[in-house]
């Protein structure tokens, strides 16, 4: 029987006092979601418990503090992050997770980093946690049963469908939208319509 990393209780305690109960249940929600995706493509389950266990770690710090914290470890932060702070939390849960836990893994750290905006070029891990937090079971809006089809018939058509949502989302209540997300939704969408191409020359073959 596999041992399980020992962090993995000690960061449910650390959870369990630091964040606010609703928060609490949305973490396990994007663990258990995060986990079956992950077995579900053959990506380090482990991996994904860790990386959804800390991906809002940083959630319920204030603004200042998490300007703060960036400031005093001297974080690399654009711009625009600055200017929409709820996505900062990504990058300092990122770098408290390494400084609190002992995360070494980069695949762990960059999926608790980028679960905000999304990247060009996302590892499977980073794409399952980024999808794990829109469709955990304790989510309920309009379209989130589509989006949990999606994930497990295709990763990389479920991953558009998210940057489509959350553009959207934000493109409605008219606040900044991040380069990543855009330069992230643009570049799978290039992907799977050259997959898609592909499989139609191949089907038809001159």
């Amino acid at each position: 029987m596999k041992k399980l990393d020992p962090r993995i209780e000690r960061i449910k305690e650390r959870l369990k006092e630091r964040q606010p109960p609703g928060r609490y249940q949305h973490t396990l929600g994007v663990v258990k979601a995060a986990c079956n995706l992950a077995k579900y493509y053959g990506v380090s389950e482990e991996k994904a418990e860790i990386a959804a266990l800390l991906h809002d770690y940083a959630k319920d710090l204030t603004e200042q503090e998490l300007k703060n914290y960036i400031r005093i470890h001297n974080l690399e932060v654009d711009s625009s992050l600055l200017e929409t702070y709820q996505l900062l939390h990504g990058i300092v849960g990122a770098h408290m997770a390494k400084k609190e836990f002992q995360i070494e893994d980069e695949e762990v750290l960059q999926a608790i980093r980028y679960h905000t905006t999304g990247r060009v070029y996302m590892k499977p891990l980073e794409k399952i946690i980024y999808l794990s937090d829109f469709i955990e079971e304790n989510r309920d809006y309009p379209g989130v049963h589509t989006l949990r089809e999606l994930a497990y018939k295709d990763l990389d058509c479920g991953l558009l469908q998210g940057f489509n949502n959350t553009i959207q989302f934000l493109l409605k209540t008219d606040k900044v939208l991040h380069c990543n997300t855009v330069e992230a939704r643009n570049q799978i969408l290039r992907e799977l319509q050259f997959k898609e191409n592909k499989q139609i020359t191949n089907d038809n073959p001159q």
